[in-house]
This record gives structure tokens, C-alpha cells and sequence, in this order.
């Protein structure tokens, strides 16, 4: 049976920590924060944690 092949998109948005929780970076957070303001830049940086389900949904991508 061929391997399964790493979603790339899903794969830049996702970095898989220790214990297998996963971080997912904030939507919006990439590119021209210049003009979004500092609240947003600020929350942005760190992260939100995926959820169980969501986890369950995703882990065959990464």
C-alpha cells in the first residue's frame, strides 16, 4: 500500500507538538498586518490549540 502524502496546505497552518497536541495558527496572521491593528497582531502571535475533534478529523494530513 503507497504512503499517505502530507497535505501541504494543512501542513503550514499546523505544527504538531510534544504529546501530540497540535498548535493551529491564527487565520489573517500571515501577511499585511500593517495595516490590521496592534489587538489583532498581538493575539494573532499566539496560536489557539485544535480541538479533539477537529484533531481526530486532521491527524491522516499531517
Amino acid at each position: 500500500m503507497p504512503k499517505i502524502k502530507t497535505h501541504k496546505g494543512t501542513a503550514k497552518v499546523l505544527k504538531v507538538r510534544k504529546g501530540g497536541k497540535v498548535k493551529l495558527y491564527s487565520p489573517g496572521a500571515r501577511h499585511k498586518t500593517g495595516s490590521k491593528n496592534g489587538k489583532f497582531n498581538r493575539k494573532s502571535r499566539k496560536g489557539i490549540a485544535l480541538s479533539k475533534a477537529d484533531h481526530n478529523r486532521l491527524k491522516n494530513l499531517i
